[in-house]
């Protein structure tokens, strides 16, 4: 069963140039930002060690029937709200690559200055919260032989937030995004174990049965 915790991943974000009317109004200006909270049907490792790797791949439905009834956009997942979906200043959209998000941060004046932030390449990452309805799991292994455990996400329960991270360059770095993401790996991993374990036990016991039921 999918676990209901909250998870929450990284995506890149970027300034949309926008073009205005010379008539238009300009007491009033529009900071908006852009950015794939998600893309769809592209592998991305979360855990690799010397005998494991765990990878994600996002199903192109996954978001078909979320719950995006008031998303809300932030920094580091906490404190101010900068845009929202119910006053039009954000906008959450699956598209073909993935789930689109576009928001305008021109109505306060830390919005503001995180546009010039993001504009300036000090901030070019994002991330989302979300919860998970559905998944399945495959246990392969990979073209070195290594064991590989793929997460396909099919349903996405809610889409609570979207927001803007400080991540430094190196990703390895970012312990406040990874944790969040390590009790998820660790449960699919303990379910991975335990699966090998009763699959080792079946075997052993068609064994046994085998071995009595030659013996004379």
């Amino acid at each position: 069963m999918p676990s209901k915790e909250r998870e929450y991943r990284d995506m890149m974000l970027a300034v949309v140039p926008e073009e205005r009317d010379e008539a238009e109004e300009q007491t009033e200006e529009r900071k908006v930002v852009r950015g794939y909270a998600s893309t769809f049907n592209e592998p991305y490792t979360l855990y690799e060690d010397d005998n494991w790797r765990f990878n994600e791949v996002v199903d192109v439905n996954a978001f078909a029937n979320t719950d995006m009834s008031d998303v809300i956009m932030q920094y580091n997942h906490e404190g101010r709200v900068f845009a929202r979906i119910s006053n039009n200043t954000l906008t959450v959209t699956p598209d073909e690559r993935g789930l689109l998000i576009e928001a305008d941060l021109g109505g306060t004046e830390l919005g503001r200055q995180l546009f010039e932030e993001i504009e300036g390449g000090y901030t070019n990452k994002m991330s989302f919260g979300f919860t998970v309805d559905g998944e399945d799991i495959l246990d392969t292994k990979d073209e070195d032989g290594k064991s590989l455990t793929v997460r396909t996400i099919t349903s996405v329960r809610k889409l609570y937030d979207v927001s803007a991270v400080s991540i430094p360059a190196n990703d390895g770095t970012t312990i406040s995004v990874r944790n969040l993401v390590d009790g998820e790996i660790e449960r699919i991993r303990a379910e991975r174990l335990e699966a090998e374990a009763l699959e080792l036990r079946r075997r052993k016991l068609l064994v046994k049965a085998k071995l009595n039921g030659g013996q004379k």
